[in-house]
């Protein structure tokens, strides 16, 4: 007998469309696996990306989706630490655990990584499944909307840790206001960098999102700090624009620090000057996605609370499945800094 239905939003690889439609319900069919009820299902950059042709994924119609929290429906025999009806967030990424990065705890730089909603069936869906090790039971002072921002959270706990120790006294630029922005932005609020952190977009309604945060920066756009030639001890880029960090190397101070974190088109280029570099003696960094780092995540997610995970003042707006076009209209348009689909909101 075949599974009953469920409502999913496929992307096909070939058409290069979106379609709302009833599937086939996934089952746990191996021992270490687990079956998630979605609850909130965030729209990704790199979705788009996906969607537009300029990213990598599973060449077949699949749901996309990897930031999404649930509650446990079925469990495998080899899943312990879970029950049925926890209430979890999944890690989208697993590596094949017999490669050189994996044995050095860098799975997420392995060959073959497993990425939940990317290259395996994801959390646009009203069920999803994982693996044993991915799924992570949240705190009961964390709600599943806040969950739904757990695994971009990761990846910018990731991109914290690659940054070392930032003196307070530090002059810091962030390039970009959409979720993965603002997130950065309340993440050195919250470790007490107050007056000296700059945010730079070019769209006037995401600024005015970023006023609702009360974080006392400065918000300017590209243009107005180009005509300023500022200079800043470390830049913090979530745009992807190429254009964007190759402008934001030339104000980097003497030992300045360039954080790649925005993902850019696969061709994209910059030129930057290796005398620079070597004069100045600067840094460039890059971020790939979370490596064990959704605990912390959780965490921080705990320690913020209301204050910073607001929908409204981060400028996030839900969407049901069917509202599709609308969610994607809206950050195309740069009316929202981040959509989220709100699929099973009442569990």
């Amino acid at each position: 007998m075949s599974p009953r239905p469920h409502t999913a939003l496929q992307f096909d690889i070939g058409t290069k469309q979106l379609t709302l439609g009833k599937f086939g319900k996934p089952q746990v069919s191996r021992p270490d696996e687990i079956l998630v009820k979605v609850a909130y299902s965030g729209i990704c950059g790199t979705d788009l990306h996906v969607i537009h042709g300029q990213f990598p994924c599973k060449k077949t119609a699949f749901a996309l989706g990897h930031e999404f929290s649930g509650v446990v429906e079925a469990i495998g025999a080899d899943v312990e630490y879970l029950t049925v009806g926890d209430r979890v967030v999944v890690d989208p990424n697993s590596g094949c655990g017999h490669c050189d990065s994996c044995w050095h705890a860098s799975y997420h730089r392995c060959s073959n990584v497993r990425t939940i909603g990317i290259l395996a069936d994801g959390g646009w869906a009203e069920f999803c499944v994982a693996r044993k090790g991915q799924v992570y039971k949240l705190p009961d002072s964390v709600t599943l909307k806040q969950g739904a921002l757990c695994e971009p959270m990761s990846c910018i706990a990731h991109g914290w840790d690659r940054l070392g120790s930032v003196p307070h006294n530090s002059k810091i630029l962030i390039m970009g206001a959409g979720i993965i922005g603002n997130l950065w932005a309340c993440l050195f609020h919250l470790n007490g960098h107050r007056g000296n952190v700059t945010i730079s977009e070019p769209q006037d309604t995401r600024r005015k999102l970023v006023e609702k945060l009360e974080l006392g920066y400065t918000l300017t756009s590209p243009t107005v700090l180009a005509a300023q030639n500022p200079e800043f001890d470390l830049v913090v880029d979530c745009s992807g624009s190429a254009v964007a960090m190759q402008q934001a190397v030339k104000w980097l101070k003497m030992g300045g620090k360039l954080m790649v974190f925005g993902v850019a088109n696969p061709q994209a280029v910059m030129e930057v000057s290796p005398y620079d570099i070597m004069k100045k003696e600067l840094t460039i960094l890059g971020a790939l996605t979370n490596p064990f780092t959704f605990p912390e995540a959780i965490a921080i997610l705990k320690t913020m609370g209301p204050r910073y995970l607001d929908y409204d003042r981060l400028g996030v707006k839900t969407f049901s499945l069917s509202g599709y076009g609308d969610a994607m209209k809206s950050l195309e348009a740069a009316s929202v800094a981040k959509a989220v689909f709100e699929i099973n909101p009442e569990i």
